[in-house]
């Protein structure tokens, strides 16, 4: 099978280079996948112009880490469970709770019904369970927070696709392997 590397900037083209140039101003870094879609440019702009438009949203940044880990874990996706546990971690969580929330709960409850619903929408392929449903909707969410959700987890596994294709090296420190935590 061809092993897919990393490119560097010289080896993409001049529109993914300004991404490249502006992923690393924004981020501090360019991170491997984000390189990998540089392969093609288009690619890399539509998935940032995706992200940028869900950044403001229904959801708080706690709320989209927990979607991030739970979709991840799912899609056994050990380069975004990484970036998104190291991120869960700088956003308030315990590993504890990134644990949790990767295993499909939480103790908060509005949280964890986002999370339930995450995960049977992930799990079902884009069918949710309606009793997950209901309580997304009793617990405050309204039909806005409903389509965001699924523009996240499809944000997500798309991410969660790119490395399960290429197998990109982590630049992020490796996240607890579920089976070895307690």
């Amino acid at each position: 099978m061809k092993k897919i590397k990393v490119p560097t900037r010289d080896e993409v083209n001049p529109d993914a280079q300004l991404l490249f140039d502006q992923v690393t101003k924004h981020l501090g870094k360019l991170p491997n996948l984000y390189a990998t879609m540089g392969y093609s440019s288009g690619t890399l702009k539509g998935y940032l112009q995706f992200e940028a438009a869900m950044s403001g949203g229904v959801f708080t940044v706690k709320e989209k880490e927990a979607i991030n880990l739970v979709v991840s874990e799912i899609n056994n996706c050990d380069y975004c469970l990484a970036a998104h546990t190291m991120i869960a971690k700088s956003k308030g969580y315990t590993e504890e709770d990134t644990i949790g929330i990767r295993k499909g709960f939480t103790t908060d409850h509005k949280l964890d019904t986002v999370v339930k619903l995450a995960k049977s929408i992930t799990d079902n392929r884009g069918e949710a369970d309606p009793e997950l449903l209901d309580a997304f909707f009793e617990a405050g969410y309204k039909e806005d927070a409903l389509i965001e959700l699924i523009g996240l987890i499809t944000a997500k596994i798309f991410t969660n696709y790119v490395f399960a294709v290429t197998g990109v090296p982590l630049d992020f420190p490796e996240a607890s392997k579920l089976d070895s935590v307690s």
